[in-house]
């Protein structure tokens, strides 16, 4: 590595405790304790996605994810979760060093508890004016996700968010997520002010992931196109747009919001029993693709960085190559 991207990547390497400032995107399902491993080994920063687990499922994973790796790693929290306490107890009597929390704004008291243990706790900034807030109410990380990512995604690109938050944020580390496939982009990022990159669709096709074949070969056919935003069909129920490519199953979310929509409007559902009907869709849908293999019917979430992937490789394969990556401009 060239004297300049080490000199670039010192502050979210050394925030992360790791070679390489990669934080692996949390992805249901997926980033357990085989991928989560794999990235920490491969130089980058794994981290588990909790999730709907309890937390002692959660426990067993942190300890199967030791087994394989003596590297540090972090644990995806959902802040909406009814048992958040309880699993932020669980990251802290495992001596978690790092704690993502995700899927709304945190509230104080989390941040506080982790704080007071020694965790580091890194948070989602969809905004500028959110993470000033975020700064201010004491996390330590910030993560600047674009619409480009899979999953669940905010309105802004992230070229766009980079071109407003890293200019006017560097009192934490920044770490950059949403469309990053190659390392050209990191050091882009890198030269921008921030202080590392999250991947996740770059790692479904690493061998050491658990998603079924037929979910890599969707992967590994698609092109930046297919990863489509599903659509919300009425303003009473806001929908968090999802990124993931085009089939039977963005259809079934259509016919599954009507039907919802339908037993609302007709008194059989309340108004929150609805919109968690609505969003357990995404749970059930992902996991049909992704770990039993229905990319017709289930959801195969997915960034527009999917046209990158080409093949399958090791973890430590997608690290070096996306290093080298990184460095080519320096080099040359």
């Amino acid at each position: 590595m060239s004297e300049r991207l080490q000199h670039l990547s010192k502050r979210g390497s050394e925030f992360l405790g790791v070679e390489h400032p990669i934080m692996g995107g949390a992805m249901s399902w997926l980033s357990e304790a085989s991928l989560v491993s794999a990235i920490s080994n491969a130089g980058g920063f794994g981290v588990i996605a909790c999730g709907s687990l309890n937390p002692n499922e959660l426990e067993k994973e942190i300890e199967k994810t030791k087994k394989l790796t003596d590297y540090p790693f972090g644990v995806n929290l959902i802040t909406m979760h009814p048992q958040l306490s309880d699993l932020i107890d669980c990251c802290i009597e495992k001596n978690i060093s790092h704690v993502v929390l995700a899927g709304s704004i945190p509230s104080a008291s989390s941040i506080s508890k982790l704080k007071k243990a020694g965790v580091k706790v890194i948070g989602f900034a969809p905004a500028l004016s959110l993470a000033k807030r975020l700064i201010k109410s004491g996390l330590d990380a910030l993560v600047i996700e674009g619409l480009e990512a899979g999953g669940h995604v905010g309105p802004v690109s992230t070229n766009v968010l980079a071109q407003e938050i890293l200019p006017n944020i560097n009192k934490v580390p920044v770490f950059v997520a949403g469309g990053i496939g190659r390392g050209e982009a990191m050091s882009f990022y890198l030269e921008m002010g921030a202080s590392g990159v999250q991947m996740g669709t770059r790692f479904v096709c690493a061998n050491e992931c658990i998603a079924h074949e037929n979910f890599k070969k969707a992967f590994l056919r698609a092109n930046s196109r297919d990863a489509v935003l599903s659509i919300q069909l009425d303003d009473r129920f806001p929908v968090i747009p999802v990124r993931s490519l085009k089939n039977k199953g963005t259809k079934l979310f259509l016919n599954k919001q009507k039907e919802v929509i339908e037993e609302f409007d007709n008194g059989k559902k309340t108004m929150p029993e609805a919109q968690l009907d609505i969003e357990h869709f995404w749970a059930g849908a992902l996991k049909k693709a992704a770990i039993d293999g229905d990319i017709d019917n289930g959801s195969v979430m997915a960034g527009q960085s999917i046209g990158l992937i080409k093949r399958e490789q090791s973890l430590s394969e997608i690290i070096n190559e996306f290093i080298i990556q990184a460095d080519l401009r320096y080099n040359n």
